[in-house]
């Protein structure tokens, strides 16, 4: 979080939604969300939106922000690792491939997002 708020490069960042003082969601750009995959990168993770605020639109607008936000960064390909299905086509994100994540017994879904 140091080299965010240094601003010194584009990656790594780290977004919040606030609800007043209240952290509703947040996610994070880093170079690699810990798969076997290292020529895709910059990587979205930790995409969460807590309970009491979910299915008002808050991970679709943050996913908009840090597209928008790596756009203006020169950087139009973003991707993402995730066992979810459906989710994040909603959002303009695509299937790409299965990855192995370090560790994890069986591949995880990568999804791509370009400008």
């Amino acid at each position: 979080m140091t080299a965010c708020l240094e601003g010194c490069h584009a990656v790594p960042q780290w977004y919040l939604a606030l609800d007043g003082s209240k952290i509703a969601g947040g996610l994070g750009v880093i170079e690699n969300d810990f798969h076997d995959r290292k020529d895709l990168t910059p990587n979205v993770c930790a995409v969460y939106v807590e309970q009491d605020f979910r299915c008002q639109g808050i991970a679709g607008k943050l996913l908009r922000t840090v597209c928008d936000d790596f756009h203006q960064f020169g950087i139009d390909t973003l991707y993402l690792l995730t066992d979810h299905t459906a989710f994040y086509e909603r959002y303009g994100w695509r299937f790409l491939c299965l990855v192995q994540g370090d560790g994890e017994p069986a591949p995880s879904r990568m999804y791509v997002h370009t400008v």
